[in-house]
């Protein structure tokens, strides 16, 4: 979705609307046509922001995430798993009596970040939908107990250490 027609349709009709006004009106309103780009574009992705917030708390547990490239906006619908899908991945419970979200910051190293991106890009799934199910997961007792135990082949270990 290109956000430039929505703002050039902005300022379109700002300037139209100061039209039938004085030259010093029509020139204050160009002026404030051409100033609107970054503000409207703000605007706009707030309010599509929280439109999918909304939409993804009637999908739980699937989900819609907005993604930004360059100054185009992409949805990715993601939707619920089934039990059709052969995916091992655990089923994540989510209370679909809590309808809120929240917002956080997160900050990674580039080199962690540049990881979750290409995992998620495998999966098919935003980063923020692929975060939000690692968190799950990682927060499952199950999925705990098994990351804990460690296995030993050869000369080499694997698991987790703290």
């Amino acid at each position: 979705m290109e956000l430039g027609q929505y703002v050039a349709d902005l300022q379109r009709r700002l300037v139209d609307s100061a039209a039938g006004g004085s030259d010093e009106t029509r020139a204050a309103a160009e002026r404030l046509a051409a100033g609107l780009d970054a503000a409207t574009r703000l605007v706009l992705l707030d309010a599509l922001s929280a439109a999918v917030g909304e939409i993804t708390r009637d999908l739980a547990p699937g989900s819609v995430d907005l993604r930004l490239r360059g100054r185009d906006v992409d949805f990715v619908v993601t939707p619920a798993a089934t039990e059709a899908d052969t995916d091992d991945r655990p089923a994540v419970s989510v209370d679909l009596d809590d309808a809120s979200t929240s917002r956080t910051t997160l900050r990674l190293p580039d080199a962690l970040k540049a990881r979750v991106d290409d995992a998620a890009a495998a999966d098919g799934l935003s980063v923020n939908t692929w975060l939000v199910r690692a968190v799950a997961a990682a927060l499952e007792p199950k999925q705990r107990r098994t990351a804990q135990r460690t296995l030993r082949t050869g000369n080499s270990f694997a698991g987790w250490a703290r």
